[in-house]
């Protein structure tokens, strides 16, 4: 962009959304492509999943209802950097007020949306890995999140594993002599590593640690409650009155297996749940737990290979059966995975200047006043945003 141009509200808007893109980790590699349909209808999106359906055998016809899954997207987060600057600072090059005042601002907001996505974790049930061991080669990282993406049919396109800064050097180091470094351009992808096993592997400060929770049971803990068909249940482990369980712990139960979404035979994994919900222990010691996904036993959207039994084993994954531990939780996913939607928002009247600006799906708002008696222009920098988890099944978790 020149130099000798003008600052005007246009230019400060389209240059901070340059950066701002520039910085996104996560947030870039995520699902963006219902922005456009939250302008007409308000702050909040049902967008539908595909149906599946079970094939006939034979010539009889066999009419399948149609039950359409869909998940609700709501935008409901506001941000913004706040700042400002004297009237001698308009005298600065683009180059120079960039420097000075846009990309730490851009900086700051592009880690805040990093940040908010990558807080989905707790709404993904698939968890491979082990609390507090750091990921460290080929086996411990990339096979265990592709072997169970490949076991839920995960698109082989668009695979994206973001690690914190410990496993992203301790799996660079082991992997250094199996692969070539990124080209000089590649390299320019911020956080980007290389593309192993199908994956674009990057580096996010932002990867969450999960919540610490003491169950202190000293018994082995069991369904109490059969669950054949949704997603509550009660679990029994001899705990004591006022300990508890955190959303996004994941567990397992015994007999009860994963199974491909289109053959819906067994992968030989025992099921993934992930917490949704949960009451505190009563006194008698029975947690009532939600979890996500439901149980599905049959039919098209058949999820497991049976149902909840009573008195059968459960097993935590994301710690033990004594406490969940509160360890990194790295991410693989496809870009379907998760949602993320940015809206353009209200420019208001009676100020010094505004703009709005979208440059590949980021609208961002740059309002600018005058203050007469000190001679300074605050400005607000406002982007409007909603994220989710759009397909549970196309996420997994890599414990470190």
């Amino acid at each position: 962009m020149s130099s000798e141009v003008l600052l005007t509200p246009q230019i400060i808007t389209k240059e901070s959304l340059m950066i701002l893109e520039n910085n996104l980790v996560a947030a870039n590699r995520v699902n963006r492509k219902f922005e456009n349909q939250f302008v007409k209808i308000g702050s909040s999106l049902t967008i539908r999943k595909p149906n599946r359906f079970t094939v006939r055998s034979g010539a009889a016809l066999q009419v399948q209802d149609i039950a359409e899954p869909s998940v609700t997207i709501t935008v409901n987060k506001q941000r913004g950097v706040d700042f400002q600057f004297t009237s001698t600072d308009l005298t600065l090059t683009v180059e120079e007020f960039s420097e000075r005042y846009l990309k730490p601002a851009m900086a700051g907001l592009a880690n805040q949306v990093d940040y908010d996505v990558l807080q989905n974790f707790d709404g993904v049930s698939n968890y491979v890995g082990t609390p507090g061991v750091t990921p460290a080669t080929f086996s411990s990282s990339v096979q265990l999140t592709g072997r169970r993406m490949d076991d839920n049919a995960a698109a082989q396109d668009n695979r994206t594993l973001v690690l914190n800064p410990n496993a992203y050097w301790s799996i660079a180091n082991g992997l250094s002599p199996s692969f070539v470094m990124p080209t000089a351009k590649d390299a320019l992808v911020k956080g980007y590593l290389a593309t192993i096993g199908n994956y674009e592997v990057y580096m996010d400060q932002n990867i969450p640690v999960g919540l610490s929770a003491v169950h202190n049971t000293s018994l082995g803990m069991v369904v109490t409650t059969a669950q054949g068909n949704g997603n509550t249940t009660s679990l029994y482990g001899g705990a004591r009155v006022g300990e508890f369980m955190q959303i996004g712990e994941v567990f397992t139960v015994n007999g009860v297996f994963n199974v491909n979404p289109q053959s819906r035979i067994s992968t030989g994994v025992l099921k993934n749940f992930v917490i949704t919900a949960t009451t505190a222990v009563d006194a008698n010691t029975t947690w009532v737990i939600t979890f996500s996904p439901s149980v599905i036993t049959s039919g098209p959207y058949q999820n497991v290979t049976g149902p909840m039994n009573i008195a059968t084993t459960v097993t935590f994954l994301t710690g033990t059966t004594l406490a969940q531990t509160a360890t990194p939780q790295n991410l693989a996913f496809t870009r379907d995975a998760f949602g993320l939607v940015m809206v353009p928002m209200e420019i208001p009247q009676g100020v010094d200047f505004a703009a709005r600006e979208t440059y590949r799906n980021i609208s961002m708002r740059v309002i600018r006043d005058y203050d007469i008696n000190n001679d300074v222009f605050p400005t607000r920098i406002d982007i409007l945003y909603g994220d989710t988890v759009y397909y549970d099944e196309l996420a997994v978790r890599l414990g470190g």
